[in-house]
């Protein structure tokens, strides 16, 4: 066979051979990489990583060799071209005129992206199959497109790793991938920092030309194809060094170095981003400032009464065992309740069950992510840098609520409308001993409407009452978590609930819904045997939206929160500061529960409790404490704003306004205070010590 088949990826792989090693020198004679390295060292460090790059190229080039798998004149021939062109015109259609096609139902301009692909890709195979005069030359323009798109993404990942070595001085880690998370923030960030136009201009021109030059060298290989044969040939030949890349790269990664330095030197940055990407979390004693770990666990302790980590509670009266449902509504900010200003009159039922019960009107979400307020519900500890504790790797056998229930012999369950294997949920509630009710527990006549995400919340109410009530007849008390869904993108609904058309796919329209829903779950609640026995906790996951004009804009991150039992609780307001992760500790000291616990929030109704407040995205880290927010993140940051406070002139409301002032003498005590809360979480998940 010719293996001048190979030549584009000889080029494309040397040209990003010779970009790398630009890179790592570059990181060796660097200011930022406090150590010196003897010629001998510098040799042993390009040399493993050149090798590390061959690797990784043999990887990155498998769209490459897809793209080359399917280059055939023999598809173009009757009466293959004619059935191919008709399916792409069908898949054309199907996007561009049914409406509820599938990729409708993920919202935003995702259906916008695949009919504009596959509008593209039926033009040009029309093109390619009605005009075979013009075939070479529309396959050398396409090919001249891949090329210049691989060239551009080795030219600018070479760019990106310069600039993230500038300010972390490592390779990608986490970071890099809130980077992608928080792609508005940064790409502001970046346009505020670098001269982007140039920058740009110049990464363009440059993939330009050598493109043009790899595609000049190459593109004579077009000319002839490789029959089905030599085909298969060449597929075998790239699966084997695909299998042997997958195995080689962990242990290049392995090989011992005597600093961070080398080591970050030696790696290529595309595994870093991937190993990051799957590990969910970011070293805090790397990038973040630190006391000395006995003074920050101190310090942090001290809130609590006896100040240490695991510690008895024992209430003086009986314990109660009610039964308990915690409700957490998707992305419901504080905002849409009427109770907090909003003249919508979109959560009617929740506005009227706010003023039964003990209404929680300064609280504040730990994150902006689902799994963020399931961590902060189900563990009840403050957020640490990194992706959630719910999406990790070692996330089970945790002290919980769960547990706590389950400890006293309560049924425990996590309900949720969808597929439960979404956001790892399933792997985590299961690890730490609940059982799963999800959309896999529906049969077919019990969904009346469903969506990307999962059945209505209405069936899911319905569902919820259902399994409740089974659960009832067993005697036990049951402690079931219900986390809904039909608060999200693409805000689709049953038609005739509510005065607001499902078609509209309107915020207010979810929100609106999810009220409806959670109406007629009281309404079948109440007239279950267990319903008078029972605890609602009704709280939002985290807020609509989290952006705003500083890191952490506090206004985006209060929710509303409250506990209601006929009977038991009386209708009261809680007005101080608090966090997400008080709640469950506030419920179980209502029951009298006894239990030994390792919380990290505490229950606000005791004299011990100190108004506060941990409010985070995946880097930056912030305590709301007395009229102040204190920010900690990645490269030792620490920032400080002021808080003023600005009530609403409506006394029935509980509408605020919080000016963010930057401050620049910081308060030391709040800022040593706020590196005490997520050092001390931080080492303690990393020691297992939250474990049961």
């Amino acid at each position: 066979m010719n293996t001048s088949k190979l030549k584009p990826y000889l080029y494309l792989g040397l040209f990003y051979g010779l970009v790398s090693f630009i890179v790592r020198i570059i990181f060796i004679f660097h200011p930022i990489t406090a150590v010196k390295f003897s010629f001998v060292e510098s040799l042993k460090l390009l040399f493993i990583g050149a090798i590390t790059d061959v690797f990784v190229f043999i990887l990155a080039s498998s769209i490459f060799a897809l793209y080359s798998l399917f280059l055939s004149d023999s598809k173009y021939k009757k009466p293959y071209g004619y059935i191919i062109f008709g399916l792409l015109v069908a898949a054309f259609l199907y996007t561009a005129a049914v409406p509820g096609n599938i990729f409708k139902q993920y919202g935003g301009s995702f259906p916008e992206v695949a009919m504009g692909f596959i509008g593209l890709k039926t033009l040009l195979f029309g093109s390619m199959l009605f005009s075979p005069t013009k075939r070479i030359k529309i396959r050398n323009f396409l090919y001249f497109i891949v090329v210049f798109l691989y060239v551009l993404l080795i030219i600018f990942n070479g760019v990106s790793e310069y600039f993230f070595w500038n300010e972390f001085g490592v390779r990608y880690n986490f970071i890099a991938v809130d980077y992608l998370i928080y792609t508005n923030e940064v790409i502001g960030n970046i346009m505020e920092s670098y001269p982007v136009l140039p920058l740009f201009s110049v990464i363009f021109s440059l993939a330009l030309m050598v493109s043009w030059f790899i595609y000049k060298k190459t593109k004579s290989e077009l000319l002839t194809l490789p029959n089905f044969s030599q085909k298969l040939v060449l597929l075998a030949s790239y699966v084997l060094l695909f299998a042997i890349s997958l195995i080689i790269i962990p242990q290049l990664g392995k090989i011992k170095t005597e600093n961070t330095f080398a080591r970050e030197i030696q790696a290529n940055g595309f595994p870093k981003f991937y190993q990051a990407f799957t590990q969910k979390e970011l070293d805090y004693f790397q990038f973040y400032s630190t006391l000395d770990q006995k003074v920050a666990e101190h310090q942090f302790l001290q809130q609590f009464d006896p100040p240490t980590l695991s510690r008895n509670i024992n209430p003086e009266d009986p314990e109660l065992r009610k039964n308990v449902v915690l409700i957490s509504i998707e992305s419901l900010s504080a905002e849409f309740l009427e109770h907090y200003g909003n003249d919508q009159k979109i959560t009617p039922f929740l506005d009227s069950l706010a003023d039964k019960s003990l209404l929680f009107t300064n609280l504040y979400a730990t994150g902006n992510r689902t799994v963020r307020g399931l961590e902060a519900l189900t563990l009840c500890i403050p957020p640490t840098a990194g992706e959630s504790v719910v999406k990790r790797v070692n996330n089970k056998n945790k002290f919980s609520t769960g547990s706590v229930f389950k400890a006293k012999g309560y049924d425990v369950k996590f309900l949720y409308g969808g597929y439960s294997y979404f956001d790892n949920m399933e792997d985590f509630y299961k690890g730490n001993g609940y059982e799963i009710v999800d959309r896999n527990n529906f049969k077919p006549d019990e969904i009346t409407f469903a969506n990307v995400w999962g059945v209505s919340d209405e069936d899911m109410a319905k569902k919820a009452i259902e399994v409740m009530s089974q659960e009832a007849k067993s005697g036990k008390p049951f402690f079931h978590h219900w986390m809904t869904v039909s608060n999200h993108r693409p805000f689709t609904y049953p038609e005739g609930r509510i005065d607001i058309p499902g078609t509209a796919k309107s915020r207010e329209g979810g929100v609106k819904y999810t009220d409806y829903s959670i109406r007629k779950f009281f309404e079948m609640a109440k007239k279950q045997n267990w319903y008078k026995n029972t605890v609602f906790v009704i709280i939002a996951d985290h807020c609509a939206s989290s952006a705003g004009k500083t890191e952490l804009p506090m206004d985006k991150y209060r929710i509303p929160g409250m506990i209601f039992s006929e009977g038991f609780i009386q209708p009261q307001q809680f007005n101080p500061t608090m966090s997400q992760i008080d709640v469950m500790p506030t419920l179980f000291g209502l029951l009298n529960f006894k239990y030994q616990s390792k919380f990290l929030g505490q229950d606000v109704l005791t004299n011990k409790f100190q108004p506060k407040a941990y409010v985070a995205t995946y880097q930056d880290l912030g305590l709301i404490k007395d009229n102040y927010l204190t920010l900690i993140s990645p490269t030792k940051k620490v920032k400080q704003y002021a808080l003023t406070l600005q009530k609403s002139k409506n006394p029935e409301n509980f509408k605020i306004f919080y000016d963010e002032t930057p401050v620049k003498n910081l308060q030391q005590t709040l800022v040593d205070d706020c590196i005490s809360v997520y050092q001390s979480v931080s080492f303690w998940l990393k020691e297992n010590k939250l474990n049961k």
